[in-house]
């Protein structure tokens, strides 16, 4: 018995150890506006986890099997999760590039689509997420995603918990590749 239950606790405490973790740090700013935060520190230098953000050859092997980048300002990014279908489809989701500073910092427009309603749709003007990359030390990267310009309501809660929980799963398929 003894054996058995140090078995599973020296299992938990492993899997605890080796599980990616993406790090929730939400909170309201002083205006009373939403943050959605998240965070991961990856084992990489900036230039490196950069490249998995502005590549689509990299985007395309976390965030969505169809994606495509035009890095600048104006530009966009566009994916798509149904290998099935085309970038062009009207499945596919495109957030507009607002500003980058390169290695450092990329803001991009979230346009929300018919997946919600129509009131968030219409209110969704300032919509952004906003991705840091801060240097830990040699070799680590810090990845800070923080979603600013949320609205106010039941519909807006929905949004809000869709992307909580959508944004969390997209930061541990990057985790899977980056450890």
């Amino acid at each position: 018995m003894k054996k058995s239950f140090l078995f599973l606790t020296l299992c938990l405490v492993s899997s605890i150890i080796t599980e990616a973790q993406v790090e929730n740090t939400s909170y309201i700013n002083n205006s009373n506006e939403k943050v959605l935060q998240l965070s991961i520190d990856v084992p990489f230098d900036k230039k490196e986890v950069w490249e998995f953000f502005t590549q689509d050859a990299k985007l395309s092997q976390w965030i969505a099997p169809l994606a495509h980048i035009e890095l600048k300002s104006g530009g966009y990014i566009i994916t798509n999760y149904d290998k099935t279908k085309t970038l062009s489809d009207s499945s596919s989701i495109k957030l507009g590039i607002i500003s980058y500073l390169e290695n450092e910092l990329l803001i991009l427009k979230v346009k929300l689509n018919n997946n919600f309603s129509k009131k968030v749709r219409d209110e969704d003007e300032n919509l952004q997420e906003i991705i840091q990359f801060v240097s830990t030390g040699p070799g680590k990267t810090k990845i800070i995603s923080s979603m600013i310009g949320w609205g106010q309501g039941k519909d807006w809660e929905k949004t809000y918990n869709f992307f909580l929980k959508g944004n969390e799963w997209t930061y541990k398929e990057l985790l899977k590749i980056l450890k």
